[in-house]
């Protein structure tokens, strides 16, 4: 069986690595590292980041991290890259109260994986499409993870219910996996 390090502490990430990788038989084997993650406007870049410094800490011929953005079009963007202290800050009202006079409560999901060993760095990037709840729904996640939703449910609800948002294949993992599989 083919083995990956993913550099995360991320319930939900561990999650959906882990259903597009036993597709095809690779060991999802996580190590939580403490680094400083850059904010930036540009989420690449951020990923690119994240890859080097975890890569440069985990002692480890090769290891994969993930990033996740929201953009929010009614709001020109925001919080983009800088949504993982958003999360932090925020709580699901304001979240909701941000979109409180917009008649567009599209979001945006960006999940960038980036793979790195002594000689490539790779990356895979993939964008869904939802919608923010018109009230917070679900207990576990962060306060975006109540209230933003995709086929009819939050994230939030997804994790209550041991589920994930999408089904392995469609996730950015699939074909992280999928080509990992066909390099080893």
């Amino acid at each position: 069986m083919n083995k990956i390090y993913f550099s995360t502490g991320n319930e939900r990430k561990i999650k959906e690595a882990r259903a597009a990788c036993d597709i095809f038989g690779i060991e999802v084997v996580t190590i939580e590292l403490d680094f400083n993650e850059i904010q930036s406007h540009d989420p690449i870049s951020i990923s690119y980041q994240k890859v080097e410094d975890a890569y440069a800490l985990a002692g480890k011929s090769a290891i994969v991290v993930a990033d996740t953005s929201w953009s929010i079009p009614s709001l020109n963007g925001f919080p983009g890259g800088y949504m993982k202290d958003v999360a932090q800050w925020f709580s699901p009202e304001d979240f909701i109260n941000l979109l409180s006079d917009k008649d567009d409560r599209t979001i945006i999901f960006r999940e960038s994986i980036v793979y790195k060993d002594e000689s490539e760095v790779k990356l895979f990037t993939k964008e869904y499409t939802g919608t923010l709840a018109a009230a917070p729904r679900g207990n576990n996640g962060n306060s975006f993870d109540r209230v933003a939703e995709f086929h009819g449910k939050t994230f939030a609800e997804n994790q209550d219910q041991d589920e994930t948002s999408h089904k392995p294949e469609d996730f950015v993992w699939y074909e992280f996996a999928k080509w990992f599989s066909e390099k080893s």
